[in-house]
């Protein structure tokens, strides 16, 4: 893992290269007027778990949830 400090501007004009190198494990520090104001760095993947909202209540006026009926039905257990 290296680390590199860039400018706003230089940032701004190498975004795409600088997420690449974050994904690879660099951590680049952007600068503004030689001052450390941010970090990029690799984010830490979290493995989705199918289920976990299983519990998570749906609202009964669906049509402001905006969710077909059948779909919701399914949601909740329901044929």
């Amino acid at each position: 893992m290296s680390r590199a400090q860039i400018s706003i501007a230089q940032a701004k004009a190498e975004f795409a290269a600088l997420v690449a190198r974050a994904e690879a494990g660099d951590e680049i520090i952007v600068t503004r007027n030689g001052r450390p104001v941010a970090r990029l760095t690799h984010l830490e993947s979290v493995p989705v778990v199918y289920g976990d909202l299983a519990d998570l209540p749906i609202p009964t006026n669906l049509a402001a949830f905006d969710l077909p009926v059948d779909l919701a039905n399914a949601f909740e257990g329901r044929s």
